[in-house]
């Protein structure tokens, strides 16, 4: 229900409304009732109104705003399985193909190797 309320208070809707709901308490108290006003000039009687309003409002915006953080942090944590299940998976994935790296490079050092002696044995083989 705090929601709802919030949601509502922080509308145009809301907005415009309590303001022509605000025009209309001074024009009537000014206009209307000449002689005996429920509210004259300075209007006090709506400045009690509006803090009111303010007072009520306050809390139930700040019970509002718990409720959304309260989502917000179950929300998180929903997320936050799959990404460190990534994660884990991406590590993993990079360590298969840093072990396939070694291995290439080991086969790249043999082939290397053999080139060599090759090369020597060639190079002997001329010499005699």
């Amino acid at each position: 229900m705090a929601d709802r309320m919030a949601k509502f208070g922080g509308s145009w809707k809301f907005i415009l409304s309590f303001f022509f709901l605000l025009i209309l308490w001074m024009v009537i108290n000014t206009l209307f009732f000449t002689e005996e006003r429920f509210d004259p000039y300075p209007f006090i009687l709506l400045n009690l109104v509006l803090s009111c309003l303010a007072a009520i409002q306050a809390p139930i915006i700040m019970m509002s705003q718990s409720r959304q953080a309260e989502k917000d942090r179950l929300q998180a944590n929903k997320e936050y399985q799959p990404n460190l299940k990534a994660e884990l998976e991406i590590q993993q994935l990079h360590s298969r193909l840093d072990l396939f790296m070694k291995q290439q490079w080991e086969s790249l050092l043999e082939l290397q190797r053999i080139q060599l002696e090759l090369t020597e044995e060639l190079i002997d083989g001329k010499k005699k």
